[in-house]
């Protein structure tokens, strides 16, 4: 995942095809690092051009999306809107493959003289400017102000002369030959795709690794083989081949933006085609699309994470202290093991206690239960009878203690299942209302306390609605409530339940309508159980699946716990990207 030299290329392609010869008409500022263009192109259309300059995450693509400004405008908005507004933009460039983007804008100014300036964009991580020129490369003004304390290597400030800063001996991948290409590879000993994007400019990890796929090289074994092995030479010339060739792709601007999924969730993304992710990859129309959808998901993602952080410590934190209660109870429980020695020892000495000289420390008497001869310890104080009622007190005494503990470890379990299926729907959380039911049910139970004893807050969170290919609807349970309506409002007798066996997760149902399932059905719901559980990411997970009519729910049962006593079981991946999820 990098926004690389290429995929500014695609933007820079995609905005001169857009809005080059187009006319700025207004200039916003929503955020401190952040710059919203509206444009009015040569067709008559407005198009929006987002600029962020934020330190996590600097983009530039066009976007559909208007965002509210603040009531005053910052001041460097303020200075764009008195040159630029109803400039036109003459020109996009890009210097090589590096990760800056160039506005070349024509406007009028005060006197009607016709002037040219640059709004320069710099996508480099923290890094990352807006910097304002003139037609002499003198800085007006930048977004973020630099000086010779914060970077030794380049002051950004009004009056100071704009270069791009060279931190980094790379050389310019469009203009490379053999030679140069052979000198890169071989000069040092580290892995050939670190080699990559370590001698040229714009490549990011992910295509280095494309380039070696493509040449059928292990992207990971080191430079040396090149000088090493007896064919060591037709990899390198392999590997440049399909190095030219991407590159020659980019030269004829000859882009297909898409996005990998890891089971549904977007994982990577490029502005050319990744071969080495196979079928799990998505194509999109433009490079800005794919920038604003893969971002949006990821920032979604994100920001949920960040507001399930409180839920997540509090159920972490009763789930460890449960689980160091649950440790002690089973060593309790070991001791108690014991406590049937000492009940035949007590019988023994019942039957064989006069046997016993006085003083005896022990006794020798046959075992009636096993037919062997076993040696009972004696208290040479006591009686036999006395010893025998010493035994059978330690008896009764551990007795009571493991019937005791058989109820508190199995209510002590139950507690640590339920956090854990907890703990599995904030990791499935995609909205504030999953939360607002998660946070619902942890206060149910007694780990939070409701403010001002309100009452319950409404929410519209649904389960996942998926449709295979067989046309057969699944539903997936997002949390314990909705598994428990699921399965017991929603679903009907005929329909079939699917849960991983001994795992926490989501209940899944297939509506059958009455109608039997495909094996595909049965193995693409099983896959989604698998899924939206703790083993997701797992090759192997072993489901289970019955039909809802074999399905209750326990007494006292705690939400999203059921027994069922009939079923069937399948092991199946947890990879769900040919599933289509219906958004609702």
């Amino acid at each position: 995942m990098a926004f690389d030299g290429i995929t500014i290329a695609a933007v820079v392609k995609e905005l001169k095809d857009s809005i080059s010869g187009g006319r700025i008409y207004k200039i916003a500022q929503p955020e401190k690092d952040e710059l919203l263009l509206t444009i009015k192109t040569k067709t008559g259309g407005q198009k929006r051009l987002l600029i962020s300059a934020g330190a996590s995450l600097p983009l530039i693509y066009l976007t559909e999306e208007n965002k509210k400004s603040p009531m005053t405008a910052p001041s460097f908005c303020m200075l764009l809107r008195k040159h630029l507004q109803n400039g036109k933009i003459t020109g996009i460039t890009q210097p090589g493959l590096e990760r800056i983007v160039h506005l070349h804008i024509e406007h009028l100014n005060e006197m009607g003289d016709l002037c040219h300036k640059q709004l320069i964009v710099e996508i480099m991580g923290k890094h990352s400017n807006i910097i304002f020129t003139d037609d002499e490369d003198m800085i007006i003004d930048s977004i973020k102000h630099i000086s010779g304390m914060v970077s030794s290597v380049r002051e950004v400030l009004p009056g100071r002369n704009y270069f791009i800063p060279m931190t980094q001996e790379k050389e310019d991948p469009l203009t490379a030959d053999f030679p140069s290409f052979q000198k890169a590879l071989t000069a040092g000993n580290m892995p050939i795709y670190k080699a990559l994007y370590g001698a040229y400019t714009g490549i990011s990890p992910i295509i280095a690794q494309e380039i070696c796929y493509r040449s059928h090289i292990d992207g990971d074994i080191s430079t040396a083989c090149f000088s090493e092995m007896t064919s060591g030479s037709e990899l390198l010339l392999g590997l440049y081949e399909n190095f030219s060739h991407m590159m020659e792709q980019v030269k004829a601007e000859s882009f297909r933006p898409v996005i990998v999924y890891d089971n549904g969730s977007p994982a990577e993304y490029a502005a050319l085609p990744l071969t080495l992710y196979g079928d799990n990859i998505r194509h999109t129309d433009s490079i800005s699309s794919l920038l604003e959808q893969y971002y949006a998901e990821k920032s979604t993602l994100t920001r949920i994470r960040q507001k399930s952080s409180d839920l997540r410590r509090i159920v972490q934190t009763a789930l460890e202290r449960n689980i160091k209660k649950y440790d002690l109870q089973l060593r309790q429980m070991q001791d108690t093991e014991k406590k049937d020695k000492y009940r035949v020892y007590g019988e023994l000495l019942n039957t064989y206690g006069y046997e016993a000289q006085e003083g005896a420390k022990s006794l020798d008497a046959l075992n009636y239960y096993t037919n062997e001869m076993i040696t009972i310890p004696l208290n040479p104080l006591l009686s036999p009878s006395e010893n025998a009622k010493k035994y059978f007190d330690k008896y009764g005494k551990l007795k009571r203690t493991y019937e005791a503990l058989s109820t508190l470890t199995a209510q002590v379990k139950e507690e640590i299942d339920h956090l854990e299926s907890i703990q599995a729907s904030l990791d499935i959380a995609l909205s504030e209302d999953d939360l607002i039911q998660i946070k619902e049910e942890l206060i149910e139970s007694g780990y939070i306390r409701r403010k001002g004893g309100g009452k319950k807050i409404k929410c519209h969170s649904r389960p996942f609605h998926y449709i295979n290919k067989d046309g057969f609807h699944i539903y997936v349970g997002k949390n314990n409530f909705q598994n428990d309506e699921l399965t017991f409002k929603f679903a009907s007798g005929n329909d079939w339940w699917f849960h991983t066996k001994g795992i926490p997760g989501s209940h899944v149902v297939v509506k059958s309508e009455g109608n039997p399932l495909p094996d595909g059905t049965f193995e693409d719901a099983a896959r989604l159980a698998a899924y939206y559980s703790k083993a997701r990411g797992q090759d192997k997970v072993e489901i289970d699946y019955t039909e809802k009519k074999n399905v209750k729910k326990p007494n006292a049962g705690k939400p999203g716990f059921v027994v069922y006593y009939t079923n069937y079981s399948m092991m199946i991946d947890s990879d769900i990207s040919q599933l289509k999820l219906i958004e609702e």
